[in-house]
């Protein structure tokens, strides 16, 4: 499917016109549903709601504005492809649509032979992605999620949910939290060490 994606967060010229089509209040997972059979004006839609958020969390991965923006484009292509997949019964439209441009922010990088970079070495250099979360939070394990969030300590909970839930970039979340940037990318990466270990 040919997906033309405006900048993120603005409307085209063809999702103005096509903005009547699609019920103004339908819920994201309605929509979804509707993107599923093929109603490009309900992906549109999806698009106009999203994209800032979701330009946010392929942001918080890359940290470069043209990557993300190249993330968002294949994740909406995914979407667009694989909206039957989504199950209201496991998890929100918001987490499933995160999920899979998160997913596409993380295969870019990948391909690039990028890593999730930190500033303290004593981490060493492993990557730690955070699909761990996406998955308990599609597949309805939420308490899981909750438990294992909750065994760590707040420094280290804070960030991560404002860096892999809100899409917050480490600048954003630093400023957020005054704390040096390079704080934040320590206990973010402390945290996701911990939650590996727990949800493994």
């Amino acid at each position: 499917m040919n997906l033309s994606t405006p900048e993120p967060g603005r409307p085209s010229a063809e999702g103005a016109a096509r903005g009547g089509e699609a019920s103004a209040g339908s819920s994201l997972a309605a929509l979804l549903d509707a993107v599923a059979r093929g109603r490009r004006e309900a992906l549109q839609q999806v698009y106009q709601r999203q994209s800032s958020r979701l330009f946010g969390v392929a942001h918080a991965i890359l940290r470069d504005r043209d990557a993300a923006a190249d993330a968002l484009h294949d994740g909406f292509l995914r979407i667009a492809s694989r909206a039957g997949q989504f199950d209201p019964a496991r998890g929100t439209a918001e987490v499933w649509l995160g999920a899979v441009v998160r997913h596409a922010a993380l295969d870019l990088a990948r391909r690039r032979g990028r890593e999730m970079p930190v500033d303290d070495p004593s981490l060493g250099d492993q990557p730690v992605a955070p699909e761990a979360l996406d998955r308990l939070l599609a597949e309805g394990e939420g308490r899981r999620l909750r438990d294992c969030l909750a065994g760590l300590e707040e420094r280290n909970r804070q960030p991560i949910l404002l860096a892999f839930l809100h899409g917050l970039s480490h600048p954003e979340i630093a400023a957020r939290l005054e704390l040096p940037v390079g704080s934040v990318k320590s206990w973010i990466r402390r945290g996701l060490l911990q939650l590996r270990g727990c949800l493994t």
